[in-house]
C-alpha cells in the first residue's frame, strides 16, 4: 500500500490541530510554496524540512497553539514512514526514464 505524502501530512494536520480538511490543506501547500515546492513529487526529506523550518509559522498565523510540537510530531511519522509507503505522486514518463537511466 502506498501513501501520498501530501494527502498523510495533511492528513494529519488535521489530526492534530483545529484546522479543517480545507484549512489543513490549504496552510500546507502555502509552506510547500514559500519553500519552493509543489505538492506532486516530494520527498520524505523536503516535507520534514518544511515542517521544521516553514509550517510552523504558517500554522502560528493561523492561531494553531504549539504549532512547533504538532509540526514535530507530524514529522516524526513521516520518519517512520517504510519506503515502500511513500509515493511521490510523479508520473511523468521523461521524469521516470531519467532515474532508471541514471541521468
Amino acid at each position: 500500500m502506498s501513501v501520498d505524502l501530501f494527502d498523510f501530512a495533511a492528513e494529519r494536520l488535521e489530526q492534530h490541530t483545529s484546522l479543517d480538511r480545507l484549512a489543513a490543506r490549504g496552510t500546507l501547500r502555502l509552506a510547500l510554496k514559500a519553500a519552493g515546492l509543489a505538492p506532486s513529487g516530494l520527498r520524505v526529506e523536503q516535507l520534514r524540512v518544511v515542517f521544521e523550518k516553514v509550517l510552523p509559522g504558517e500554522l502560528e498565523k493561523c492561531g494553531v497553539d504549539g504549532a512547533r510540537g504538532v509540526c514535530a510530531g507530524v514529522s516524526a511519522a513521516l520518519a517512520n514512514l517504510s519506503i515502500a509507503e511513500q509515493t511521490t505522486g510523479s508520473t511523468d514518463t521523461d521524469e521516470i526514464f531519467r532515474r532508471l537511466g541514471g541521468s
